[in-house]
């Protein structure tokens, strides 16, 4: 036999409670009154506590939901959230349109009478927690527990501001994830715990910021080629600064494609491109002069990042203003970046230099034909493996995440254990301190 107790939320909500809250279990002699329990023959099956309170409001949405048993173990959590709106319309959002419709799934420990909810709770949501436990008999014990979340003040919301990839990108096998956010955060292990990155094929990686609103997922090694990645930005709820708080869930999902990987060692004056472990073609090109820092071309491992039919280059845009030593301006064709400093690869029917001398002002000239087949060719996220040079690409200059060895990038990050992408989790709480 079941007992059930419901523990029923302020007043201020009851309305709200009708919407998903299901009615109390009745004994044959009528019913129950909200609070009571209905005994089993010879035993009351365990007793069940859920934390927060029953009846609490203004709860931290970032606090963990427990449930424990005493005498028994917990067979089953679910918990219903809806904000006043959604109350209203019947319905919740959808995480890929930034709404906050992920389950809240839990973990129970070793011995079966503790449950912990692994992501946070919405701001300023009802919420219903209904709990089944069991006894060694098999007598169930059923609750029920009403309270609300604390609402999100206005300007202190966190949003999500801008992502690469976007859902839908098909990319290179460097390619990091990149989120920005609207507003600093402080509490950065909590937020990296937050984001969970999926991959069909298993590896490992981590987070590191690059300013307080933008953060970078990258793998220990690049991507195996050709699968899916899902990345669940689980933000409802964590408080990412003191008082700020994410209010809606994001998914964004994107492919992996053939694996491109460029090697250029720059006094060959070659560019060696292969597709899945097969050079398939090589390229004749000029680097930079390197009379100057600036039209050095940088050694390291470069990501692409995106490219253009035509281009108007201006030094202006990379601290070489008109007037200065080395100012240039120039259209060119077949362009793509592989750095915030200036460098693309582009067409340069005008150098009479391509495979034989070094003379650009930093970027990798090539042949018109060789420039629009390696345009054509680019994803973004594929690599380019520079040697040869005394200029290191910079790891925050452009995508040059992968200038930090894989023991250098964890220990920036700020949970500082990897997190696996076989959907096992986040290495961490997404719980507040003390909660």
């Amino acid at each position: 036999m079941k007992r059930r107790i419901s523990h029923p939320r302020p007043a201020v909500t009851a309305a709200a409670a009708l919407v998903f809250l299901t009615a109390a279990c009745t004994s044959p002699g009528g019913p129950e009154p909200e609070g009571t329990a209905v005994p089993g023959e010879g035993s009351t099956g365990p007793e069940v506590e859920i934390t927060p309170a029953p009846g609490a409001t203004a709860v931290p949405p970032n606090s963990p939901v427990r449930v424990t048993a005493a005498d028994g173990t917990v067979t089953d959590v679910r918990i219903e959230q809806a904000t006043p709106d959604e109350i209203a319309s019947g319905g919740s959002e959808d995480p890929e349109e930034g709404g906050s419709a992920f389950e809240v799934t839990g973990t129970l420990n070793e011995g079966g009478d503790t449950w912990v909810s692994d992501w946070n709770l919405r701001p300023g949501a009802a919420v219903t927690v209904t709990a089944t436990a069991a006894d060694a008999s098999g007598e169930e014990t059923e609750v029920v527990s009403e309270f609300t979340t604390l609402e999100a003040t206005p300007g202190q919301r966190l949003e999500l501001a801008a992502n690469f990839p976007n859902s839908g990108d098909v990319v290179g096998v460097g390619m990091p994830v990149i989120v920005t956010f609207d507003l600093p955060v402080t509490h950065r292990e909590q937020v990296e715990n937050s984001i969970e990155v999926t991959a069909e094929q298993e590896t490992e990686g981590a987070w590191n910021w690059i300013t307080d609103e933008t953060a970078v997922f990258r793998p220990k090694e690049y991507w195996d080629p050709y699968q899916e990645v899902v990345v669940d930005l689980r933000l409802s709820g964590v408080e990412a600064a003191d008082g700020v708080y994410g209010v809606e869930d994001h998914r964004i999902e994107f492919e992996v494609g053939r694996e491109l990987v460029s090697t250029m060692h720059v006094p060959d004056h070659e560019m060696n491109v292969a597709i899945d472990g097969e050079n398939v073609r090589t390229i004749p090109v000029s680097n930079g002069a390197a009379r100057e820092r600036f039209n050095t071309t940088t050694s390291g491992i470069h990501l692409t990042m995106e490219k253009y039919r035509t281009l108007v280059m201006d030094s202006a845009t990379v601290g070489i203003p008109e007037g200065s030593p080395g100012y240039y301006r120039l259209d060119v064709d077949w362009a793509v970046r592989t750095s915030n400093s200036g460098e693309f690869t582009h067409a340069a029917p005008w150098n009479g230099r391509i495979g034989s001398a070094n003379t650009s002002n930093g970027c990798t000239n090539m042949a018109v034909e060789d420039a629009r087949w390696f345009h054509d060719q680019s994803l973004m996220g594929d690599v380019l493996e520079t040697t040869g040079t005394d200029r290191q690409l910079e790891w925050d200059n452009g995508w040059g995440y992968y200038q930090r060895s894989w023991e250098e990038w964890l220990s920036h990050s700020a949970t500082g254990r990897p997190q696996s992408t076989d959907g096992s989790g986040t290495p961490g709480s997404v719980h507040g301190e003390g909660l």
